[in-house]
C-alpha cells in the first residue's frame, strides 16, 4: 500500500493517510487501501485498538477535487460507494478507534475523523464542512454526526456557512474529545491507544454497540439491550480479572479475552 501506511505496535495498529503533497485528499485508491487496512485490523486478534492520523501537515482535505473535475454528476455520487463502507467499517469495529487530527480536516476528511471513537486534535488543526463552497452537501456521515455532536443549530450553521472550526472550539462544543499542543499530539494519541489496548477489549466493544444503538433507540429497548450486553460482558475473563483486581486492591491485567462459546 502507498496511499495508506500501517504500522503495527504492540496491541494496536497505527493507520496513516499518506498523500501529504495533497493534504491526504481522498481518492478511490486510498479508499481501497484504507478498507484493506481495516480488514487487517478486524482479522488480527492481537489488535485491540486503532490510531488513525495523516502524514505531513494535514489530516485529510476531503475528496481530491482534481479527480472529479469534468466528471458526470452521477459519478460524483458514485464516489460515496467507495467512501461510505469506510465509515461503516470504522463504526462497526469492536475495538476503540482513536483519531489524531494533525492539521486541516475538511469535508469528507472532517467526517472521517468524527466517525472515530475518540478524537484528539492539534491546537492548530481546523475542522470545516467545506461542501457548501462547491454546492454540495455534507457526506460520509456529516449530516448524522454533526447534529448529534454539536446540536442542530451549530450543525446547520457549520454546514451552510462552511466556516472553519478551531480545535479548541471543536473541543468546547463537544465535536471532539480534546485539543492538545501540536508538539504533543502524536505522543498523547499513542499513549491513549496503548491505554485502550490494555483495557477490557470485549467490554469496550460492547460499550460501542450500546452507544451506537442509543442514537435511535427508545428507553425501554435501550434498557433491554444494556441488560443483554451486560450479561455478555460479565462472561468475559476480563470481567473476572477486574473483580479480582478490585478485591486485591491492584491494577487489573486485562487480556482482551472473549467469553466462552456456548
Amino acid at each position: 500500500m502507498e496511499t495508506v501506511l500501517v504500522t503495527q505496535h504492540e496491541g494496536y495498529h497505527e493507520i496513516t493517510l499518506n498523500r501529504p503533497a495533497r493534504l491526504n485528499a481522498l481518492t478511490v485508491r486510498m479508499a481501497a487501501e484504507f478498507s484493506e487496512a481495516l480488514d487487517a485490523v478486524a482479522a488480527d486478534d492481537s489488535c485491540r485498538a486503532v490510531l488513525l492520523t495523516g502524514a505531513g501537515r494535514g489530516f485529510c482535505a476531503g475528496q481530491d477535487l482534481t479527480a472529479i473535475v469534468n466528471k458526470p454528476a452521477a459519478e460524483i455520487g458514485h464516489l460515496l460507494d467507495h467512501y461510505n463502507p469506510l465509515i461503516r467499517k470504522l463504526r462497526a469495529l469492536p475495538i476503540p478507534v482513536v483519531c489524531a487530527v494533525n492539521g486541516v480536516a475538511a469535508g469528507a476528511g472532517a467526517n472521517l475523523a468524527l466517525a472515530c471513537d475518540i478524537v484528539l486534535a492539534a491546537q492548530s488543526a481546523t475542522f470545516v464542512q467545506a461542501f457548501a463552497r462547491i454546492g454540495l452537501i455534507p457526506d460520509c456521515g456529516g449530516t448524522w454526526f454533526l447534529p448529534r455532536l454539536v446540536g442542530s443549530a451549530r450543525a446547520r450553521a457549520l454546514s451552510m456557512l462552511a466556516d472553519p472550526v478551531t480545535a479548541d472550539h471543536a473541543a468546547e462544543w463537544g465535536m471532539i474529545w480534546r485539543a492538545v499542543a501540536d508538539e504533543n499530539l502524536m505522543a498523547e494519541a499513542r499513549a491513549l491507544a496503548v491505554r485502550l489496548a490494555m483495557q477490557a477489549t470485549v467490554g469496550l466493544g460492547l460499550i460501542k454497540r450500546a452507544l451506537e444503538a442509543a442514537e435511535t433507540a427508545d428507553l425501554d429497548s435501550q434498557l433491554d439491550l444494556e441488560r443483554d450486553l451486560q450479561a455478555e460482558a460479565a462472561m468475559t475473563p476480563d470481567h473476572a480479572e477486574g473483580l479480582r483486581a478490585f478485591l486485591e486492591k491492584r491494577l487489573a491485567r486485562f487480556t482482551g479475552g472473549k467469553p466462552p462459546e456456548n
